[in-house]
Formats: C-alpha cells, structure tokens, sequence
C-alpha cells in the first residue's frame, strides 16, 4: 500500500511539472526601437517635389524627427544615401547628406537645414556627391524604377572628434563601437 500511495504521488508530481512546462511564458517585454519619421512623407512614400532636384528653386531637406532614443545616446549622425545607384554603376552610392555630432538632447531636425559645414549646435555636415556642403535634393531620372532614398539615424555614446574635412569612410570608422541603436526612414523618388 505505501508503495502504490508512493508510485501515486510520484506520477501526480510528475504529471503537475509536465504541464507547468508546457504552459507558456509570458512575452518579455522589449524597447521601443529609435524611430525616424517626417510629416513631408510616410516611410515607403512618396517624397514630395519640394524635397528633391524636382523642385522649382533650390531642394530643401524635410523636417526629421525622433524618439524613443536610447540612455547614453552622447550625439548622433545622420546619413540620407541612394543604395539604388550602386548597382546601375560601378561606383558607390550616392552620398545625399552626411551630418554627426548632432547633440544628444536633439529630437528633431527643422526643414531647411541651412549649408554650413558647421551649425550653431555643433553638428558639422561633410560634402555630398556633388561636392557641395549639406543636404542634396533626391534626383533619380523619370525613366527606370523609384529610387529608394535611406534616412539613416545613428544614436551614439560618444561625439566624434571630425571635423568638416572628415570623409563618409572616417565617419563610419569613428562610429565603429559606439552606435546604440539606428533608426531607419525610406522615401521613393524619381523624377516627374
């Protein structure tokens, strides 16, 4: 009797850890990621005229903003490219804007952002493809496929030690082991 009160007890024992591990976990819980976003177009939208080389008049760059950034985010940087490009040539892609040290507290870009290497708040913008200082206007042909323009946002624990002459490559090397997390923003464009 006692060994059958003993089997009993074990297989009841057995029985209860069984289905406690078949009774799933709850889901942990997980950051929000840096999100990246505009008022001119929706990620995966169209991006507006006024924005691009279409423009009647000089582009200007759309306003950015963002949220949900990481504790000991020091800086950030931006990087707005055309992976497109790449393939149809043998070149790399086109840089449209490159802009770092971009203060931590920041949370958003404003339209319009004026051609200096270095603004008021410390942030330096480098040349674009075309040689020039600041943000260049998106200008795939009309003929061909929308061009997918990549707003890149980098939060970074540190600011770089660049200055105006600093290259893409010197940028992304001085990154290396500092980013925090990236939030990404897509446009389309090609010309009307």
């Amino acid at each position: 009797m006692k060994t059958w009160i003993a089997t009993l007890a074990l297989a009841l024992a057995a029985g209860a850890l069984a289905q406690q591990s078949q009774t799933p976990s709850p889901p942990v819980p997980t950051k929000p990621r840096l999100t990246l976003t505009t008022d001119a177009f929706p990620d995966g939208g169209i991006i507006p005229n006024k924005f691009t080389q279409a423009a009647e008049g000089t582009p200007v760059s759309p306003k950015l903003t963002w949220n949900y950034v990481p504790d000991g985010t020091v800086s950030f940087a931006l990087l707005l490219h055309d992976p497109d490009t790449a393939p149809l040539k043998t070149t790399e892609e086109v840089l449209h804007w490159l802009i770092f040290n971009i203060p931590g507290v920041a949370r958003e870009l404003p339209e319009g952002v004026p051609a200096q290497a270095q603004l008021p708040d410390g942030s330096i913008q480098l040349l674009n493809w075309s040689k020039k200082v600041g943000y260049l206007g998106m200008g795939a042909a009309a003929v061909g496929p929308y061009h997918h323009y990549t707003f890149e946002l980098f939060a970074l624990d540190t600011k770089l030690s660049l200055g105006p002459d600093a290259t893409k490559a010197d940028v992304f090397k001085a990154m290396d082991g500092h980013i925090l997390m990236k939030g990404v923003l897509v446009g389309r464009f090609h010309r009307p």
